[in-house]
């Protein structure tokens, strides 16, 4: 399995969802089958059935955060080279077709959030933009088609 590179808020937002997941969420998980079990046959019981999905679901979300930790590399900021796009990088940009600045941080695909203009390594900007420096222009291929972008500044 691939390396995830996070920082340490990434990781530290990761471990804390899971020991909640392992502690309350499972108790719930048991609760709720525990209730659905006392009304009656189990055979006919959907809401019996439901919890124990609920549980199948659990079980996998604490299996794939614990891959995600298993598989994390903690990246220090003041370790990243500002000469070229890269992980944790803070990059300038402007779209050229439309001449509008903006300026993403590149992150993690656990990490990424629009709203926070945090952006996957792994999104079609993420890989577009990565290994490119100041005033170079990244063509970048799109759902909406090809877009170019010049780089502006990068910074931490």
């Amino acid at each position: 399995m691939k390396t995830s590179y996070l920082t340490q808020e990434g990781y530290d937002k990761i471990k804390s969802e899971l020991d909640h997941l392992k502690t309350v969420g499972r108790q719930e998980a048991a609760k709720a089958i525990a209730e659905a079990r006392e009304k009656g046959d189990l055979s006919e019981n959907a809401e019996y059935d439901a919890a124990k999905d609920a549980q199948g679901m659990l079980e996998m979300k604490i299996n794939d955060l614990e891959k995600a930790l298993g598989n994390a590399q903690i990246i220090e900021a003041s370790s990243v080279d500002t000469s070229q796009v890269s992980i944790l990088c803070k990059v300038k940009i402007r779209n050229l077709k439309v001449n509008r600045e903006m300026q993403y941080q590149i992150v993690s695909e656990s990490e990424a959030n629009l709203k926070e203009k945090k952006i996957s390594i792994e999104s079609p900007i993420g890989k577009g933009l990565l290994g490119k420096r100041e005033g170079e222009i990244a063509k970048v291929q799109t759902p909406a088609g090809e877009i170019e972008f010049e780089i502006l500044e990068i910074s931490i």
